[in-house]
C-alpha cells in the first residue's frame, strides 16, 4: 500500500493527534542510529510547516535581481538575517567590487564539517507573462502535480534553500544535536555569472573555514514529475558577455541613428554584427566553428553508460512536451541527444538588440546593435581560453572593432562519484526506497569550480528532494503539497536535508 501523499498527511494530522501522525509518517521513513530522534524532528516539521511556508513567501516578495541592480544589499541583509534565525552564530555581510556575499558558520561542535553554497538573487520578470504574480508566492492547486508556489525563485533557489533552513529550525525545536559543523556562502550575482564570487570564497578566512569541510552543496529539487531522482556530478561552466558593432569603433556606417532610406550609401552595423555572428557557428547553428576554440574531450565510456541508463527511466516525449520542442539537433535519439547535452560546448545568443524595437515599423539604419550572448564550457575547456579565442577569432576573420565585453564567468566542474558527499546521498535516496540515478555534469551551471578547483580542491553538487520547475520563465515554480507519492512535497524535501546532514555526520 502506497503512502498517502503528504498534504492528505497534513490534512489528517488533527483528527489522529501526534502520536498516530508519527506512525504515519514513519512508513516511508529511513531508519537512522539512535543519536537522534527522527520522529521529534519530522513532527516539528509538521508543525512549523505553515511558518517555514510564510518565510518562503517572504523571502519571494524581496526580489534581488543582480541584472537590474535591485535590492542587493536587502537581499544581502535578508539572507543574513535568515541564517542568524537557523541557528548560524557567526553571520556577516561580505562586500565585493559587485553585489555584497554573505559568510556563516553553524558551530556544533561536531567532528564533520560540511560547506553550503546560496544564491539569493533571482533572474529578471516580466509580471505580463505570468499567470500569477511572481513576487506574491501564491499557493496553486496544479492538477496532476499537487499544491505548488508560484514565483519568480521558488525553485531557483529559494525554495530548495529555504527548505535546507527549515530542517535547521526543526532540528532545534526537537532539542535535538546538530550532526555537522556548516559554514556558508552565500552570493547575489549567480544569474550574472558569478563575477565577484570569488573575492567571497577566497578571502582568508572564509577559505580557512571552507577548508576544514568536507565539500559543499547546494540544496536542489532533484525529482522529476514522475519522482525519478538524479545524483548529478558536476557542471557546465559558463560565461556571459555582449558582442557590440558600432558605427564609432568600426569607422563605418553612423554614429547616430539615422534615416534607413541612406542605407544606399552607408554601411551598417547592424548587418556587421549579424556576419560576425555567422562566422561562429555551422551553416545550422549547431557546432562551433571559432578558431583555435578549445576542443572538448570525447565523452567517456563511463558517462555514456550513465546517460543510457538515465535516459532508459526518463521520457522523451514528456521531455520534449515541457521544453516545447517537437526535435532534436541532427533527429538524434533520445540517448544521443543527451549524450550531446552533457559533453557538448554551446555558443547561444540569448538576444539580439539594435534599432527601434517597439510597435510597428521605424524606417531607421542603427548605427549600434548588440547580441547577448552565453558559452557554456564542458571540463577540458577554461574561460580564459574560450573568450580569448573568441577575441582572436573576430580580430583574424576581420572583425576586430566588435568589442567583446565579459560580465561575469567560470568554468566547468566535476566531482568523483566516490566521494562521501555524494556517497552520503545516494545512501540516505536508497535508505528512502529511491533509486537514484548519476548524471555527469548538469548543463546549466553554478560557480562550483571555486570549490572544486585549487586552492581549496573539495568535492561539490546539489541534493535535495522535491520537483519544481520554470528557473528562468514565467510561472516558475516550486512544489508545496504532492499529488504523486512518489514525489516529496515541501515537507518531504525539508525530511531530506535532515536525513542529508545526519548522514554526513556518521
Amino acid at each position: 500500500m502506497m503512502p498517502a501523499p503528504p498534504h492528505r498527511r497534513r490534512e489528517r494530522m488533527h483528527a489522529l493527534g501526534t502520536a498516530a501522525l508519527l506512525a504515519l509518517l514513519s512508513t516511508s521513513a529511513p531508519a537512522f542510529s539512535a543519536e537522534h530522534d527522527r520522529d521529534a524532528i519530522q513532527a516539528e516539521v509538521v508543525r512549523q510547516h505553515d511558518a517555514s511556508i510564510k518565510r518562503l513567501q517572504d523571502w519571494i516578495a524581496l526580489p534581488s535581481i543582480a541584472a537590474e541592480d535591485l535590492n542587493p544589499q536587502a537581499g544581502a541583509e535578508h539572507m543574513a538575517s535568515l541564517a542568524r534565525d537557523a541557528g548560524f552564530q557567526h553571520v556577516e555581510i561580505v562586500p565585493t567590487d559587485g553585489k555584497p556575499g554573505v559568510f556563516a558558520t553553524l558551530d556544533a561542535g561536531a567532528a564533520t564539517t560540511v560547506g553550503l553554497y546560496f544564491m539569493y538573487d533571482v533572474k529578471q520578470f516580466d509580471p505580463s507573462e505570468w499567470s500569477s504574480p511572481p513576487l506574491e508566492a501564491r499557493l496553486i492547486d496544479k492538477p496532476g502535480v499537487g499544491k505548488i508556489m508560484m514565483g519568480r525563485g521558488a525553485v531557483n533557489q529559494k525554495g530548495p534553500e529555504s527548505a535546507f533552513l527549515a530542517a535547521l529550525h526543526a532540528i532545534k525545536a526537537a532539542g535535538q544535536a546538530m550532526p555537522v559543523n556548516l559554514v556558508l556562502v552565500a552570493e547575489g550575482e549567480e544569474e550574472i555569472a558569478s563575477p565577484h564570487f570569488s573575492q567571497v570564497v577566497q578571502r582568508p578566512d572564509v577559505a580557512a573555514a571552507l577548508s576544514k569541510t568536507i565539500g559543499v552543496f547546494m540544496p536542489s529539487a532533484s525529482q522529476d514529475m514522475e519522482g525519478n531522482v538524479t545524483v548529478s556530478l558536476g557542471a557546465k561552466g559558463a560565461v556571459e558577455l555582449e558582442l557590440v558593432s558600432s558605427g564609432e569603433a568600426w569607422g563605418r556606417g553612423p554614429s547616430k541613428d539615422v534615416h534607413s532610406s541612406v542605407k544606399a550609401m552607408v554601411d551598417s552595423p547592424a548587418w556587421r554584427l549579424v556576419k560576425a555572428l555567422d562566422t561562429l557557428v555551422s551553416d545550422d547553428g549547431n557546432t562551433i566553428t571559432i578558431d583555435g576554440y578549445p576542443v572538448p574531450p570525447p565523452i567517456s565510456a563511463e558517462e555514456k553508460a550513465m546517460v543510457a541508463a538515465a535516459t532508459a527511466r526518463s521520457s522523451e516525449s514528456k521531455a520534449k512536451q515541457r521544453l516545447g520542442v517537437s526535435r532534436w539537433i541532427d533527429d538524434l535519439s533520445w540517448q544521443a541527444a543527451n549524450e550531446r547535452l552533457v559533453s557538448q560546448p554551446t555558443v547561444n545568443i540569448e538576444g539580439l538588440v539594435g534599432g527601434y524595437t517597439g510597435p510597428g515599423g521605424k524606417t531607421v539604419l542603427p548605427h549600434r546593435a548588440v547580441a547577448k550572448i552565453d558559452l557554456r564550457l564542458v571540463p577540458g575547456m577554461s574561460m580564459d581560453a574560450a573568450v580569448s579565442a573568441l577575441k582572436s577569432h573576430l580580430a583574424h576573420r576581420g572583425y576586430g572593432d566588435i568589442e567583446v565585453n565579459v560580465s561575469g564567468g567560470y568554468g566547468p566542474t566535476s566531482t568523483s562519484a566516490d566521494a562521501p558527499l555524494i556517497q552520503a546521498q545516494l545512501a540516505v535516496l536508497r535508505r528512502a526506497g529511491l533509486d537514484p540515478m548519476l548524471w555527469p555534469r548538469n548543463a546549466g551551471s553554478y560557480p562550483g569550480i571555486v570549490f572544486t578547483g585549487p586552492p581549496l580542491n573539495l568535492p561539490s553538487g546539489h541534493f535535495g528532494l522535491g520537483f519544481g520547475t520554470g528557473a528562468h520563465a514565467p510561472d516558475e515554480y516550486y512544489l508545496i503539497e504532492s499529488s504523486n507519492p512518489k514525489v516529496r512535497g515541501y515537507d518531504g524535501a525539508v525530511m531530506s536535508f535532515v536525513d542529508y546532514l545526519y548522514e554526513l555526520g556518521k
